[in-house]
Order: C-alpha cells, then sequence, then structure tokens
C-alpha cells in the first residue's frame, strides 16, 4: 500500500514508538493525525483526547467519523506488571478500555465511510503477550489477547470489503512503557527488548504490506506457535520466571 497521501491517524502519537512511527509515516508521504494527552510535534496535526474516559472516546469518535481516514493505526497502550489481586480496580478499568474498548470504538467509527469507498485499513499494535499471556502481566495480556481478537474477527468480517485489519505484535521494546520494575524483571529473566527503531521500520513495513498478523521477534513467535498447540508446555516453561516475579515483587512489598 503506497502511504503517499493518506490520511492516517495514529493514536500515542506522543509516546517513544508513536513518535518515530509519525515521523517515519509522515516521511513517506502520509498526513498523521495523532492523538496524544499532549501535543504531537511529529504530527501533521494533533487531537487532544483521553483515551480513559467515556466521554472522550465518544467525543473523538464523532471527530474521526466526520474527517477521511484511509488508515487508523490504534497503537496507544498502558501497561500493569505486578500481582493482580494489588492492581487498583480503577486501573484495570482504564488498561481494558484504553488497550480494548478504545481500539474498538474508534474502528466503529471509521468503518463506515472505508465500506463506502471500498477502501481502507485498520491497525493494531498488541503485544506477543496477547498470544502468550504472562503471569503478572494478566490484566495487559488479556486486553492484548482481546485486541488480537478483535482484529481477526473483523478481518473475517470485512473480507470482500476492500478493508485490510493487520495486527502487529512486538516483543518487549525499550520504551518509557516499562517502569523501573519491569525492566529489573527483564534484567533477571534475560527478557530481550528490542529498540523502537527498529520496531517503527518493521510495524511500517507490515502496513506497506497489508499483512494481517505479525509477530516480531524469535524465539517468541514460537512460543505464540507453542502456546496454541500445547499450553501447559508453556505453563512449565513460564514457571521459573514466575518465581523470579514472585521474589522480585516480594522485596519491593516488604
Amino acid at each position: 500500500m503506497p502511504l503517499e497521501g493518506k490520511a492516517i491517524v495514529l493514536t500515542g502519537a506522543a509516546g517513544g514508538i508513536g513518535k518515530l512511527l509519525a515521523r517515519e509515516l509522515s516521511d513517506a508521504g502520509g498526513r498523521v493525525v495523532g492523538i496524544d494527552r499532549v501535543e504531537c510535534p511529529d504530527c501533521a496535526e494533533t487531537l487532544i483526547a483521553d483515551l480513559g474516559s467515556r466521554d472522550g472516546l465518544e467525543m473523538l469518535a464523532r471527530d474521526l467519523g466526520d474527517r477521511r481516514v484511509d488508515i487508523l493505526i490504534n497503537l496507544a497502550g498502558i501497561q500493569y506488571f505486578g500481582p493482580f489481586e494489588r492492581q487498583d480496580p480503577l486501573a484495570i478499568w482504564s488498561g481494558y478500555v484504553v488497550n480494548l474498548v478504545a481500539p474498538a470504538l474508534l474502528m466503529h467509527a471509521v468503518v463506515p465511510q472505508m465500506l463506502e469507498r471500498g477502501d481502507g485499513q485498520l491497525v493494531a499494535v498488541g503485544s506477543v503477550m496477547g498470544a502468550v499471556n504472562y503471569p503478572h502481566f494478566a490484566t495487559y495480556s488479556s486486553s492484548k489477547c482481546g485486541l488480537r481478537g478483535l482484529c481477526e474477527g473483523l478481518r473475517r468480517e470485512l473480507h470482500q470489503s476492500g478493508i485490510a485489519v493487520t495486527y502487529i505484535a512486538p516483543r518487549a521494546v525499550n520504551t518509557p512503557l516499562n517502569s523501573p520494575l519491569v525492566l529489573r524483571y527483564a534484567a533477571l529473566t534475560g527478557m530481550t527488548m528490542d529498540e523502537p527503531e527498529a520496531i517503527t521500520a518493521q510495524i511500517v513495513e507490515a502496513i506497506r504490506r497489508d499483512r494481517n498478523d505479525v509477530y516480531l521477534g524469535f524465539p517468541e513467535r514460537l512460543f505464540v506457535r507453542l502456546n496454541a498447540l500445547f499450553p501447559s508446555l508453556i505453563d512449565r516453561a513460564l514457571r521459573p520466571n514466575d518465581l523470579k516475579a514472585r521474589a522480585l515483587l516480594q522485596t519491593t512489598q516488604t
């Protein structure tokens, strides 16, 4: 898909990957409208919005419905690492809204115009954790799992419409989304973190090629397949990391 002249809407455009993605899409000739809670200097236009607010989402959905959108990229997300029972209930609610409900509502807002034109692309940036659900990331993993399911269902529903649906699942990326605690966990478990520049290039390539499901990183791609076929095998494989996480989280609690 050529990006020259495309009207592109990007959520989370002021974040670590968002800034790079907005810049690269603009350099490719797209007109990028960024959505974030602050100004997005690398975008042609910024829509200030709170994706965790019902009122904010309703206003944003109306705005997108009234403007041309050729490509919608749902990048924004929030993450929690820690024991499920210690997560604040409001944070649980916000995580599902930002990671899953917001993308669904924004897709819902732009699909009618794409159907009318017979052209468009819906893009969602999820996570490998959406296919291999990690302990102590339960709400984040399950929200990304839902996002993956949303894209799969829409792809099957819209397959004759001219609308492409692209789901991209990176492994861990070295961005400010990771708290200091997550970085300590990554060091303890030997978790590989990709640099955002490399991930940005792969996201743009997936968009250009109208890819379906794209999983980034090895051996994570293998784990995705094994988890689908032999989940109990991955249960056992993740137990050492679970024990390390428990020990780390115990020290922070005390």
